[in-house]
């Protein structure tokens, strides 16, 4: 296997004009991600994996100071006031107007970002905006909210916003796309398809971009089968085409991770007749990739430049990363250099396929060094670059370094980034750092969701906090969030468990009372005919089975 890594990174490559040396580049700094509410179906990238939510912004970005006053106002006005109740949401309301703050488009994007994972305070301020004069909500704002109440499954409410944008003329194929993954990701692939078929009733004719989107939302959440249905069932009104079947052969590849299917769906392909392009061979390559197979990545690779197709950015990542995670790292270096020379210039998931295999190794100082590399060649690390680092962390005041130099470089952080070290810390028995995390994920603008209640009150019980754990569990469950069927049975058992121990109590208290009289009645009596006696004592001896007086 090292003899063909060699022979296939000996092999010329045709160089073309390079790029300026990376020295030469300014740092660039992370900048606050917007969606635009123009964007179609077409606009799905098939090749990305579902690790984060798509409609989360990153934090981070520079934001008017004036705004981020305006922000914590509304947010301190609003939170605890969530509940669905008429009281409780005109109380909302009342604090909303009371902080004398004026809805504007950044204010309402931002707030609704703030509280994506708190359905209903997001709707009452959403509510309360609409009502504010001189203020109408945007087709962002409309797409903001939708994607919250259909990640929370209020799919009855959310059609109604997206009747209200009907009747304003808003409605376009992105409206019906943020539903469609909504549906995808509970599963319900009927919802998914009937949304769809709405952008008929409409008035818009979807056309082949809007079906891969489609295809595409299906894949992200494991619905390949569905979708690999769906393209072949549908290849007269929407013919077959390589971008629709790259499309299906991601989800088993980079979803699912099932090479026995991608290689069926590759056969698939060439008995269809359909021209495989090197987003095709970046699939298959990712997948053998992420199983392991390094002599089938290698083949693969071989394979596509004996068709003398050029490799893009993607496939040199998928190699390297296979190279770096079969621990050749001197093959993945070679392949950085030869990648170079060939004019494709490396970027940061370049080093981040380098730095997570050395860090799960335990090499992390190698690590450290690819990292100040990347930095030196004006490469901006990203969230997936502190992850390894923070996955390796011997002690909490590394955890916390490494967090602080998150923000120093103006990192956006991402909930997983939060979820990893409450359950790390857990597991290091810190409960008071497990809670200074949980605070400071808050500050940074994250409302917890599912993911991260369910971690902490297992980290809860872990630690012997079981009142904290009982507590943050009622404050899932009020803010609509199933919970996992192990957590519900551990938070069960334990409930009964503290009913029977207070129940015991009280009866044991109960029949100390009614004893203690006639207890004392029975001890003055036999003092006073002088009846008590010492307790006899006596001993046995077992022998064969048999217990015997001695």
């Amino acid at each position: 296997m090292l003899r063909r890594i060699v022979l296939i990174l000996r092999r010329p490559i045709i160089v073309s004009v390079s790029a300026p040396p990376h020295r030469f580049l300014r740092p660039r700094f992370h900048i606050l991600r917007t969606l635009s509410s123009s964007s179609s179906f077409s606009d799905i990238d098939a090749g990305d994996s579902d690790k984060h939510d798509d409609d989360d912004d990153d934090h981070g970005g520079k934001i008017d100071s004036q705004l981020l006053r305006d922000i914590d106002s509304v947010l301190a006005s609003i939170r605890g006031f969530g509940a669905a109740d008429s009281s409780r949401a005109e109380a909302a309301k009342l604090r909303l107007q009371q902080c004398g703050v004026a809805p504007s488009s950044e204010l309402v994007n931002s707030v609704l970002s703030h509280l994506r994972n708190d359905w209903a305070c997001a709707f009452n301020f959403f509510l309360w905006a609409a009502e504010q004069p001189g203020y109408s909500h945007s087709a962002r704002d409309y797409h903001s909210m939708i994607s919250i109440l259909g990640k929370m499954r209020h799919f009855d409410t959310a059609w109604s916003l997206v009747h209200q944008m009907r009747n304003a003329g808003l409605v376009t194929p992105a409206t019906l796309l943020i539903l469609i993954k909504r549906y995808s990701a509970v599963h319900d692939v009927a919802g998914a398809i009937n949304a769809f078929h709405t952008l008929r009733r409409f008035g818009i004719t979807p056309g082949p971009y809007d079906f891969q989107g489609l295809l595409a939302a299906l894949c992200r959440y494991k619905n390949v089968p569905d979708a690999e249905h769906l393209l072949l069932c549908n290849h007269k009104t929407f013919p077959f085409d390589t971008k629709s079947f790259n499309i299906v052969l991601n989800g088993w590849c980079s979803i699912v991770v099932s090479v026995r299917e991608a290689k069926r769906f590759w056969r698939l392909m060439r008995n269809s007749e359909i021209e495989k392009d090197v987003v095709s061979y970046a699939s298959m390559i990712s997948c053998y990739s992420k199983v392991g197979n390094l002599d089938a990545v290698l083949k693969l690779f071989n394979q596509l430049k004996e068709m003398g197709t050029k490799p893009d950015l993607k496939i040199y990542n998928a190699v390297i990363h296979a190279l770096a995670k079969g621990k050749c790292f001197n093959g993945a270096m070679r392949l950085l250099k030869a990648m170079e020379e060939s004019g494709t210039s490396p970027n940061a998931a370049t080093f981040n396929s380098l730095i997570r295999p050395l860090c799960k190794l335990h090499r992390v100082e190698d690590a450290r060094k690819l990292f100040d590399e990347m930095l030196n060649r004006g490469l901006s690390p990203c969230v997936r670059t502190y992850h390894p680092f923070l996955d390796a962390a011997k002690n909490v005041d590394d955890v916390f370094q490494l967090l602080a130099r998150m923000r120093e470089s103006n990192c956006g952080r991402a909930i997983e980034t939060y979820i990893m070290l409450i359950r790390k810390l857990s597991r290091w028995r810190q409960h008071e750092s497990v809670f200074k995390v949980w605070n400071e994920m808050q500050q940074d603008g994250f409302t917890p969701d599912r993911s991260a209640y369910i971690v902490l009150i297992h980290g809860m019980f872990l630690n012997g906090k079981l009142e904290e754990a009982a507590t943050y569990y009622e404050e899932m469950k009020a803010k609509g969030f199933l919970p996992e069927p192990k957590t519900e049975q551990m938070l069960q058992a334990w409930y009964l468990g503290k009913e029977f121990s207070q129940k015991s109590v009280m009866e044991e208290e109960l029949d100390c009372r009614e004893i203690a009289p006639e207890t004392s009645t029975k001890h003055s009596r036999a003092r006073n005919k002088g009846l008590s006696k010492d307790a006899e004592m006596r001993k046995i001896t077992r022998e064969r089975g048999f217990s015997l007086y001695e």
